[in-house]
């Protein structure tokens, strides 16, 4: 059984006791959230939602924050002397996806 859940405008395909990390929610780490965005619902048969499945909601508990590795960015022009580098860590929030309910 698995679903399509859209989180902070991303769509992620979820699975019961599974750990995803997504971009940074506002929750504490051990919080419980919930998710009512469900695109589609898979089990033995698929169900569709038009956009979203009503009453179908996704549970999962915040497990902790952080950042990722670092992207740099790095402009020049030539035969300008003009060089800049700039660093950027994106933050994100790691949660376990507890039950999945229609």
């Amino acid at each position: 059984m698995y679903a399509i859940v859209e989180i902070a405008g991303k769509q992620y395909r979820v699975q019961p006791d599974e750990k995803i990390y997504v971009p940074h929610l506002p929750q504490e780490t051990g919080s419980t959230v919930t998710f009512d965005k469900v695109l589609m619902h898979f089990d033995g048969a698929a169900r569709l939602g038009v956009p979203y499945i009503s009453n179908a909601k996704v549970t999962a508990s915040v497990l902790g924050h952080g950042k990722s590795d670092t992207v740099v960015v790095f402009k020049k022009k030539k035969r300008k002397r003009y060089r800049r580098k700039h660093g950027h860590r994106q933050q994100f929030t790691e949660i376990q996806i507890k039950t999945i309910t229609l």
